[in-house]
């Protein structure tokens, strides 16, 4: 979502919504997404948005000691985080850890404690406190770990569902034991609605004594969203629990949201999903990464497998020690998930095969010990498997990891790029630091493209029109009046008018037809041929012709849809030949590296 269709919308927001507890505005993957997709700085972001909201708290999703990243970082980085998250107009900040792994957590909590945030402890929620037999996630453990956070300097409790596991009756059962175990601990509750019982789930949440439930303006609602605001309100009215809303501004509020969503209807849930879906209560997929993982399967060029992903999701969970699923342990089950479809792993054959796999990157790190420990320990033989003599890490990741030197960040980057960075710039190249080079090259190249529409963002002008930015305080018009044929060089001309007065700027034509050029096969039947395991591209080779290597060495990293995979060499050898370099684009069986 871009912060223009957010800001349009700001000061109603305060204006006719100021009883909320708050609005989840920030952090977690919205602030990846900002850099890497929408080319908009989420700092900027949040000052706008306080600007235009004043009235109502701000809440943000910190992954702990993975601050709003996939890995750990070191302690300063999480602390320099939340201090400017806080100087920017964050208010609540719902700390939680993708394992449950309470040392990762305590780093969060003493971080937004020091920087003046409100503190929102999460338990993430897995399983069913319903069955007594779905096993280790019962009732006992969920008490327990709510016993070592209220020790904590913690202002709010939450209970993060997100995959939207938790029911009427399971959420009866676990709100009522925290609250007679804990009578003045404000209790708020988060859950997804892709099973299709998120408004009875989040009603018999409150009845059972929570405080405050998540909700989701209705046009945006259902499915692998929030249960619907309206659906919740209506269902308490009357009641003692009355929410006080009135209907008629919800509705409001959800016309203009249903008009912004046909924007994002390529991105939408609707695109992957049509309707409500119980098997969630067997997969356990994520609600946040539910559409993400089905795009992913169809970059790989598994679409027709996904029914197949997503019983491999299960199997891939279970391999890995059932583990609680959030970002960003649920990439961890994701990855291995596709890994299997595409390699034809099972659980029956995954140790047989384990020790030819190259397995991805985030499945490597995970047993390495660097988002952290399952609560219930490592399957360990899979475990010794994987990492093929890597180096494990114990106890609380950031705790080994060398502080930032902030001063020589800054120097690096000024060097890098001719200008002064602010301590956020610093922190942002820390959290992702190629995305955030790559989002400062664009901005260099293209300028700032937030102040566009989003139709003008993401589908651009027709011949003629009219576009109205706010460059400076200053109302610009610009024209587009007509491109050129494809040129020799596979540029066009592009004509506009800038206040009427024409211009003309000469741009690469990506979409020109060129020669394709087919990469080399690799002979599967020769073990000194490295093939690619997956369809993406090569991010780095990690070795020169000529270097001797052996079997485990790192050879090659590919990318595809944020996942990651390292190669490995497969046995003793010396690099014979790369035919391919960084940033070549790869299909499964293309030939990466020649050993001898």
């Amino acid at each position: 979502m871009r912060t223009h269709d957010m800001l349009k919308v700001a000061p109603a927001t305060a204006h006719l919504m100021p009883n909320l507890l708050s609005l989840e505005n920030w952090g977690g993957a919205t602030f990846d997404v900002a850099y890497r997709f929408l080319r908009e700085c989420p700092w900027r972001r949040l000052e706008q948005l306080r600007e235009e909201i004043p009235n109502i708290p701000f809440q943000m999703l910190l992954r702990g000691a993975n601050a709003v990243g996939y890995t750990a970082y070191p302690d300063n980085a999480v602390e320099k985080f939340c201090d400017e998250a806080v100087k920017y107009g964050m208010d609540i900040f719902r700390v939680f850890d993708s394992l449950n792994y309470v040392e990762n957590m305590k780093l969060g909590i003493n971080a937004v404690g020091a920087a003046g945030g409100v503190v929102e402890a999460a338990i993430s929620y897995t399983g069913n406190v319903a069955d007594p037999k779905r096993k280790p996630y019962d009732l006992e453990y969920y008490l327990e770990l709510t016993r070592q956070l209220a020790k904590e300097k913690i202002h709010i409790l939450c209970i993060k569902d997100m995959a939207g596991l938790l029911t009427p009756t399971s959420a009866h059962i676990l709100v009522s034991a925290i609250r007679r175990e804990h009578p003045n601990l404000p209790i708020h509750i988060h859950t997804h609605d892709t099973g299709g019982v998120g408004v009875a789930t989040q009603v018999a949440a409150a009845q059972a004594g929570a405080d405050v439930v998540d909700v989701c303006v209705d046009s945006m609602s259902g499915l692998t969203s929030q249960p619907s605001m309206g659906a919740v309100v209506a269902s308490l009215k009357h009641t003692p629990l009355d929410t006080g809303m009135d209907l008629g501004t919800v509705s409001e509020f959800s016309d203009y949201w249903e008009k912004v969503r046909r924007f994002y209807a390529p991105f939408d849930c609707t695109a992957t999903l049509k309707s409500t879906s119980s098997d969630v209560y067997l997969h356990e997929i994520p609600g946040g990464q539910y559409t993400n993982l089905h795009m992913q399967a169809w970059s790989l060029g598994m679409a027709d497998k996904w029914p197949e992903v997503k019983k491999a999701y299960t199997q891939a969970n279970r391999l890995l020690g059932d583990l609680i699923k959030v970002t960003p342990s649920s990439k961890v089950v994701g990855d291995m998930a596709q890994f299997m479809v595409q390699n034809g792993v099972t659980e029956e054959n995954i140790m047989e095969k384990a020790d030819s796999l190259s397995f991805p990157s985030s499945v490597v790190e995970y047993f390495q010990g660097l988002i952290g420990h399952p609560p219930f320990g490592f399957p360990e033989a899979l475990r010794e498997k994987v990492l093929k003599g890597a180096k494990k890490i114990e106890g609380r990741p950031g705790a080994s990891l060398p502080p930032i030197d902030w001063e020589e960040k800054r120097h690096a980057l000024e060097e890098r790029h001719g200008r002064k960075f602010t301590d956020t710039e610093l922190v942002s190249s820390v959290m992702y630091p190629k995305v955030f080079d790559d989002y400062l090259d664009f901005r260099k190249k293209f300028g700032d493209v937030s102040i566009l529409s989003t139709a003008q963002y993401f589908v651009g002008p027709q011949p003629g029109e009219d576009i109205v930015v706010d460059m400076a305080g200053r109302e610009v018009h610009i024209k587009y009046i007509a491109k050129s044929g494809v040129l020799a060089d596979g540029s066009r001309d592009v004509f506009f008018e800038v206040m009427g007065l024409p211009r003309t700027v000469n741009v690469k034509d990506k979409s020109a037809k060129k020669e394709v050029k087919q990469n080399v096969k690799a002979d599967r039947g020769d073990v000194k041929q490295i093939a690619a395991p997956m369809p993406g591209n090569i991010l780095n080779y990690k070795v020169k012709e000529g270097e001797q290597v052996k079997k485990g060495t790192p050879l090659v990293v590919l990318s595809a849809m944020k996942m990651e995979t390292v190669v490995v060499a497969p046995a003793n050898g010396t690099v014979d030949s790369i035919p391919l370099r960084d940033g070549s684009q790869i299909e499964v069986g293309d030939l990466l590296i020649r050993l001898k």
